[in-house]
């Protein structure tokens, strides 16, 4: 399907060789770069997520954590959970003798270990054929020299100046004269240059082991959190079987649990055992998907934790039985009042994707979670902490209950397409929970509905807001706002949901069709 040229937009990419998607144009153009010197797509991936940590410091960052998802050339597919772990006296007793009901975002309790350092230096030494210094040269420029902020990320920015202004750090070294900067203006952290040439010279124990650690520690511990050195030098990374289901004649892959990749498969299936309507923009699809997702979401939030604590296994919540049973929650004729909306829950992420001239496809996404993480900063290091643990819950005996040395519910998922044993999209969809949703609508998109990378991007999106209300991006016709109010749905309009990137190899034709959401600052470049 070809977009409306009468309309603002822009064509997918065409590329014969390499190509890569980012949210941010300089993470674009860092993947370009070391493709171009004959690195591969696991280092272009790695030099362009640098990139962003320092580019997109509300996004990501190396105080966060990460998920990849490698296609080799022959279409074996490797998985890779690079999420930290709670600190080992993050114990649930404490939190209840102390009243805490919830982990809230800009607290020390919801600092986790961050991953995102560990998961690269094991991708790097798995697949790298580039130096790993030669990956941090973009980043370490940015950081010490700065750059120019772009337009959403300057938005962005401007909406987390409170968070920021609650931590002294923060405050001073990521707002200028207590404001955020705006489009255009030119920012710096030397201090987090300093730290990414100690991790390029050094490797991942210079994060993780010695000054850094420390300083990460003794802040986290200094505003009443547990996290130690210990905690920090026992980080994993930890290669995994994918999970998957079949959709179209092709195979969606997933990371599986601590992420929300099997709400993504369990939306997947639902939508297959009912059905989807013929228009990509009737009032039947919307309904559906909407209902499928708030019955995926419900049993999302019941069962995903740390695989070491479900209490049902993925087999278990895939089974064909178990999704007849959650079929049978969808009415078409109007909201079922009896579906559990989960709590809703924020996240800024970076995802993006690189394909390479052999075939190497790599799908890798990178996370703080709330704008800024934690909003607590680290002052030698220039470090932004995440809030992963916000992610936890405090109910007794929930298998995502908060405890010790304990990898929290995750809503960051990377995603690969297969079909005939080899990858055909390296795809992805930010948004915090919304990406089990935007994952299974783009795929839609693209496989029931013939759309182009680009175009599946650019489609109108809808998911609920804080109150519960489906909220609507404005380009959504009255028609359907409508539509969706008779069937019960409360409606409210205004959003934007998620981004995403995508690339698709067309193994027939022997090219790569590749495309970047308009809802961020970055593009879609091959050649």
């Amino acid at each position: 399907m070809y977009r409306d040229f009468s309309l603002p937009g822009r064509s997918p990419v065409i590329a014969s060789e390499c190509a890569a998607a980012t949210s941010h144009p300089l993470a674009t153009a860092s993947a370009l770069s070391i493709l171009r010197e004959g690195g591969n797509a696991v280092d272009a991936a790695i030099a362009a997520c640098v990139t962003q940590c320092v580019v997109e410091p509300h996004m990501t960052g190396i105080g966060g954590d990460c998920f990849v998802i490698v296609g080799e050339p022959n279409g074996k597919l490797h998985g890779l959970n690079g999420s930290g772990r709670s600190a080992a006296g993050a114990k649930l007793d404490w939190y209840l003798e102390n009243g805490i009901t919830k982990i809230e975002e800009p607290s020390p309790h919801a600092v986790t270990v961050p991953g995102s350092v560990s998961a690269w230096a094991e991708l790097h030494a798995k697949f790298g054929r580039l130096d790993f210094a030669r990956l941090f040269e973009d980043a370490i420029r940015y950081a010490e020299d700065g750059y120019p902020v772009g337009e959403r990320v300057a938005s962005d920015w401007a909406e987390q100046i409170e968070k920021l202004k609650g931590n002294p750090v923060a405050s001073k070294k990521l707002l200028v004269d207590g404001a955020a900067p705006k489009m255009g203006d030119h920012f710096a952290n030397p201090a987090l240059g300093s730290t990414l040439r100690r991790i390029a010279a050094e490797g991942k124990s210079a994060f993780y082991e010695g000054e850094v650690a420390a300083e990460i520690a003794s802040t986290v511990q200094g505003l009443g959190g547990f996290l130690n050195e210990d905690d920090l030098g026992g980080v994993t990374s930890d290669w995994v079987d994918l999970i998957s289901t079949d959709y179209k004649g092709h195979t969606l892959n997933e990371i599986p649990p601590n992420g929300q990749g099997l709400a993504a498969i369990m939306l997947v299936k639902l939508l297959d055992k009912i059905g989807v309507p013929s228009d990509a923009h009737s009032l039947e699809r919307a309904h559906l998907e909407m209902e499928c997702a708030r019955i995926a979401y419900t049993a999302r939030d019941a069962y995903i934790a740390d695989p070491e604590y479900m209490s049902h296994s993925v087999e278990q919540l895939l089974s064909d039985s178990h999704i007849a049973d959650l079929a049978k929650l969808f009415d078409p004729e109007k909201r079922n009042p009896e579906i559990a909306l989960p709590d809703p829950t924020g996240s800024d992420t970076v995802y993006l994707s690189v394909v390479d001239r052999d075939g190497m496809a790599v799908s890798f996404i990178n996370s703080l979670f709330g704008g800024f993480g934690s909003g607590i900063m680290t002052e030698k290091s220039g470090i932004v902490l995440q809030n992963r643990g916000c992610g936890f819950n405090l109910i007794p005996g929930h298998g995502n209950a908060i405890g010790p040395s304990k990898r929290p519910f995750h809503t960051i998922i990377p995603a690969m397409v297969t079909k005939n044993g080899k990858v055909t999209h390296s795809f992805g969809v930010m948004g915090g929970q919304y990406q089990a949703m935007g994952q299974a609508h783009v795929l839609s998109n693209m496989l029931d509905y013939g759309m182009n990378p680009q175009v599946a991007l650019d489609d109108q999106r809808i998911f609920w807001d804080n109150d519960g209300n489906l909220d609507l991006e404005t380009v959504i016709s009255a028609e359907i706002e409508e539509g969706l109010k008779a069937k019960g749905h409360p409606v409210t309009r205004g959003a934007v949901h998620g981004g995403g990137q995508v690339i698709q190899i067309d193994h027939e034709r022997g090219f790569l069709i590749a495309g970047s959401d308009p809802r961020k600052d970055g593009h879609a470049a091959g050649f």
